[in-house]
């Protein structure tokens, strides 16, 4: 039923996303299907590109790579079940494009618990949930 997974996480805490991984790595055994870890890198702002070095995206993105490398050697998916991608861009745009681009039949993401500030502006999980054309799974953290 799920044999493309994709997973979106933030490289800055890893721990909140250990848990649509594990979900995901179940879901990808039992279904014979494979993982996509997804993540997304903000834009330089315009303003600030004057004082970051000239190759500051692709520093980052390679960081980033690596980071993403690491977290799926752990993740206890098989090496031939797991991919890595890193998009620059909206957060939800880019899980939504990558997703699209995969062929996901499945989105598992984790979201906090929502603050009243998520009601009002709605979370990047909100609107993956809102738009995207697969299904997707929010594992609450």
């Amino acid at each position: 039923m799920f044999k493309s997974i994709l997973v979106p996480l933030d490289l800055a805490d890893t721990d909140l996303a250990k848990p649509a991984i594990a979900t995901a790595a179940t879901l990808s055994r039992t279904w014979n299907g494979t993982v996509r870890l997804l993540n997304v890198m903000p834009t330089t702002p315009l303003m600030l590109a004057e004082y970051v070095p000239a190759d500051f995206d692709a520093q980052q993105r390679q960081t980033s790579e690596e980071a993403l490398a690491i977290v799926a050697q752990e993740s206890g998916i098989e090496a031939s079940r797991i991919s890595t991608v890193v998009r620059q861009g909206g957060i939800y745009h880019e899980i939504l494009e990558e997703a699209a681009a995969i062929k996901a039949d499945l989105i598992v993401m984790t979201s906090h618990r929502p603050a009243m500030r998520t009601y009002f502006l709605g979370s990047n999980a909100g609107h993956v949930v809102r738009y995207a054309k697969c299904s997707v799974l929010v594992v609450r953290h």
